[in-house]
């Protein structure tokens, strides 16, 4: 299994630096598009690699992923740490239900000691 797990990441690390050299041309990313730049007089642009562009669209894409999928499964979560604490609850009580209490006996005990005969 460790070798299958190798070649992936071999093969995922050749294709991404095929992609990267294959995409080695500047582009310029601009904050807003230009009819609006012009009417707000704000205007931010950068120029990077492509496959600078890819690659970070890539991440955000994922972190965005776990983000949305974090804040879904919230209620599973709370659900689960709900179940848990009543679940250690109801040990402890169940716990403490079969240890008798000091300076009690057991009824059957007590109407076999007393021989069934009420006094």
């Amino acid at each position: 299994m460790r070798y299958l797990r190798y070649l992936f990441l071999g093969t995922l690390g050749v294709v991404l630096i095929t992609v990267a050299v294959a995409n080695r041309d500047a582009v310029t990313l601009n904050l807003l598009p230009a009819d609006v730049a012009a009417l707000t007089g704000f205007s931010w642009s950068v120029s990077l690699p492509l496959f600078v562009v890819i690659f970070a669209a890539l991440v955000a894409g994922i972190v965005v992923g776990f983000v949305w999928e974090w804040l879904r499964e919230h209620k599973h979560r709370v659900a689960a740490d709900t179940h848990r604490r009543q679940s250690a609850r109801l040990e402890r009580e169940v716990k403490s239900l079969r240890q008798p209490a000091p300076g009690s006996q057991d009824e059957v005990l007590a109407l076999l000691d007393g021989g069934g005969r009420k006094a």
